[in-house]
């Protein structure tokens, strides 16, 4: 592959680099300080969807990807391609449910520190996305491309974000959705 390019202490890949990078390459590019963001994707169907969700989750540097229920996990190879590569250097994991993910980052975090759990969805409960109180350790949960967040899961979240919607469509892609309300989230987180 050649030398990694670096930009400071922050390495920066193309996507070439990215689809071709080693393992000991991606683990070098990780080695870094993440920012307090965790995605948490909810039964998203559409591989691509879910590669483009880990170029977000790189590009935003969030500290791990949880990828719970029923969808595909890397090295699926439709992720692989719509990832570049970004699948091998973002923490991830799979988990049976939100819950699960949710309890997972709170026993990793510092004592004392509480976790701010936001779903990204439309609903009675919900407020704008940008008057969250994103500035303690956070996870976003996007759900499912027809049916969002399952009940279950708004039930245990602490808040429910929407982003407003003035035209005919109900609903923007995930991948637009979890990019708008996490770059609010890391521009107030820093």
């Amino acid at each position: 592959m050649g030398p990694i390019p670096t930009l400071g202490s922050r390495m920066k890949l193309n996507a070439k680099q990215l689809r071709t990078a080693s393992d000991n390459e991606a683990k070098e590019a990780t080695a870094k300080k993440r920012n307090p963001l965790y995605l948490i994707l909810e039964n998203v169907y559409d591989t691509y969807n879910i590669g483009g969700l880990f170029r977000l989750a790189d590009g935003l540097n969030v500290e791990k990807l949880y990828l719970c229920g029923i969808m595909e996990t890397p090295p699926n190879p439709k992720i692989k391609k719509s990832s570049i590569g970004t699948y091998k250097i973002v923490p991830w994991e799979h988990k049976k449910s939100v819950k699960e993910a949710l309890d997972d980052i709170q026993s990793h975090l510092l004592s004392g520190e509480k976790l701010l759990s936001v779903a990204v969805e439309q609903n009675e409960r919900s407020v704008p996305y940008t008057m969250v109180d994103y500035t303690r350790p956070t996870a976003l949960i996007v759900g499912n491309e027809t049916y969002g967040v399952l009940p279950q899961t708004l039930d245990i979240v602490d808040t429910i974000a929407e982003i407003p919607m003035w035209g005919v469509n109900k609903s923007l892609n995930v991948i637009v959705s979890a990019a708008i309300v996490s770059f609010e989230a890391i521009r107030k987180l820093a």
